[in-house]
């Protein structure tokens, strides 16, 4: 068995004196493993780092086993990001997020939202929006997607402003204030044509965002390993990142903070 791929580094781990089990994204053929030989060497370790693309050829005798990467650099790009904390963060929020996914499943969209999440990653206010994003979509690949077109009460399109707990579905303003605190709320930057193009994204909107992600991402855990199941594995690292945004958001844009709610923010 061989196949060759464009591939992005989410992680390593030693093997044996100088060996590396390498974790990549592919587009046709999701998150695979396998071992580099002399993968800690001076040669290829500043190429095997997280957040670097590589060309990989993946290599085994059956498709069941392990099997063997040779790799060749394409885009290294780990320097730039290791001098960014919001980098970091969420370089291994990403990594874990798609631990989600079932290993070797090809999943080629949210390889290409990672191709384009990597390169601002180091841009916090560009970033932010773009992982909520990223969460989303990797809801819909595993089947948790949510319906922020319509209003599920009217079937309207307008002045969208929660969402359902239960369906997952977008719900008006008007249709919403009823139920307000047994609803989620929808920032406006995930709902099309509701924000003004190059408009501010405030932080109590990606907060919410961030919010909404959150409870979908731990209903999925939930339904997975059960209702009395430790925190997912991707807890740690989503309060990391989010930690870290809510830092620079607050040097950029610190008016966001201004007479805000602590359970805004948090």
């Amino acid at each position: 068995m061989e196949w060759t791929s464009d591939a992005f580094i989410l992680a390593t781990r030693k093997h044996g004196e100088a060996d590396l089990i390498l974790e990549v994204m592919t587009p046709a053929h999701g998150r695979h493993l396998g071992l580099v030989r002399s993968g800690r060497s001076r040669r290829h370790s500043p190429i095997l780092q997280p957040g670097n693309s590589v060309r990989a050829t993946w290599k085994a005798r059956l498709i069941s086993q392990l099997g063997r990467f040779q790799i060749e650099p394409l885009t290294a790009r780990a320097g730039s990001l290791m001098g960014s904390a919001t980098a970091l963060n969420g370089l291994q929020h990403l990594a874990a997020l798609l631990r989600l996914l079932p290993e070797r499943d090809s999943h080629p969209q949210l390889y290409s939202a990672l191709s384009v999440l990597v390169e601002y990653l180091d841009r916090p206010n560009v970033a932010a929006p773009l992982l909520v994003r990223f969460e989303l979509q990797l809801l819909q690949e595993l089947g948790y997607g949510l319906d922020l077109s319509t209003c599920a009460a009217t079937g309207l399109t307008d002045d969208l402003a929660y969402v359902s707990p239960r369906s997952g579905r977008a719900v008006s303003r008007d249709a919403g204030k009823p139920y307000h605190d047994k609803l989620l709320q929808l920032p406006s930057f995930l709902v099309d044509g509701q924000r003004q193009q190059g408009s501010e994204i405030s932080y109590p909107e990606i907060s919410q965002g961030f919010q909404l992600t959150h409870f979908f991402l731990e209903r999925l855990h939930r339904g997975r390993s059960g209702e009395d199941a430790p925190a997912p594995p991707f807890a740690a690292s989503r309060a990391g990142l989010v930690n870290v945004l809510e830092g620079a958001y607050r040097k950029t844009q610190p008016w966001d903070f201004i007479n805000l709610p602590e359970d805004t923010v948090s």
